[in-house]
């Protein structure tokens, strides 16, 4: 098999996974803010996206080459792992309580595992599925899904749909990782995906009616006052741009079904951060369960086989990879 490490081994695929999810979780903590002070979500969101497609701007020049050679896999990326996630996710939280919307979407690690033994028809690990089901487990702690809990079909419905914008973020991040050097790249999927979720998330929020003006004021974190350009720049440049960058390159380090599992930390990550900056307090359950997340990444991304393998085995690096040294959700992501 062709190698496709351009950029090191699984345990470099590890950690840009956690970079990925310590990223991707510090969004809702920075974005907080610029809402309290006035900002609609939907316009956070846009802010986020078309910004990042500005900072990947000469990126998708670079790779130019890109939408001739996978138009369809640009598509895909910007209209799922862009757009999709974030429009069902708000649109879902509108509906039902955010701790009920934040697990169904996280129930993705798990449609990830369904798509890659029914779809593709390749072997999952038991670790890999023990690690999903600990993973979820965990997550209804650390989102507390019992407080508010509500039946809502519209609502589950489109928190459902972000979960399955969320496994197309995964599968698209794979796809063509094993073709060596005819992969497409990474950072070049990135900046044309942003470009295309941006278009999208333009008709959706209509950014044309925000108060721009809110942006060059202040708005405050737990109570003390923090420029909303700084917070914008964070959500830009840390929670998405680098986010996105690490995550993509974390899934063609490792599989699909482990970097799935280990984005689950994302919402830990933000729980932890809207403790520690904005003075949300932690219950027990959500520190037991955010425990319990660890450990089901843990023994994910341990399911590696010890000798290389007939086939691919989902939550296992393939033996390719592993002969050149050893590509998180989305939330992504939310405001």
């Amino acid at each position: 098999m062709t190698s496709r490490r351009p950029f090191g081994g699984r345990g470099a695929g590890l950690g840009l996974a956690l970079v990925s999810a310590l990223a991707f979780g510090g969004s809702g903590v920075a974005a907080k803010p610029l809402i309290e002070a006035g900002l609609d979500p939907l316009h956070v969101v846009w802010l986020r996206a078309a910004g990042a497609a500005v900072v990947m701007l000469p990126l998708a020049w670079i790779h130019r080459d890109l939408p001739r050679r996978r138009p369809a896999l640009l598509l895909g990326f910007g209209l799922l792992a862009v757009a999709g996630v974030q429009a069902c996710y708000f649109a879902a939280i509108s509906r039902i309580p955010v701790g009920v919307a934040l697990l169904v979407e996280y129930l993705a690690p798990a449609l990830v595992l369904g798509w890659v033994r029914f779809v593709q028809r390749r072997p999952v690990t038991r670790a890999a599925a023990f690690g999903v089901v600990l993973a979820v487990g965990g997550l209804a702690c650390v989102v507390e899904v019992w407080a508010g809990l509500r039946f809502d079909v519209v609502g589950l419905l489109l928190a459902l749909g972000a979960a399955c914008c969320q496994v197309g973020y995964f599968v698209l991040s794979d796809q063509g990782g094993d073709a060596g050097d005819e992969a497409p790249h990474p950072l070049g999927v990135i900046a044309y995906g942003l470009l295309v979720g941006t278009a999208v998330l333009t008709v959706i929020a209509r950014p044309w009616s925000m108060e721009w003006s809110l942006l060059a004021g202040t708005a405050r974190m737990d109570g003390t006052p923090v420029a909303a350009f700084l917070l914008l720049g964070w959500i830009v440049l840390l929670a998405t741009a680098l986010a996105y960058v690490t995550g993509v390159v974390s899934v063609r380090r490792l599989s699909p079904a482990v970097a799935g599992v280990v984005a689950c930390l994302e919402a830990v990550v933000a729980t932890v951060l809207a403790w520690v900056l904005l003075g949300e307090h932690l219950s027990l359950p959500q520190i037991a369960g955010g425990v319990v997340v660890l450990l089901g990444a843990f023994i994910a991304q341990s399911s590696t086989p010890a000798a290389p393998s007939a086939g691919p085995v989902a939550g296992s690096a393939p033996a390719g990879r592993r002969a050149a040294g050893e590509e998180l959700s989305g939330a992504r992501d939310h405001a």
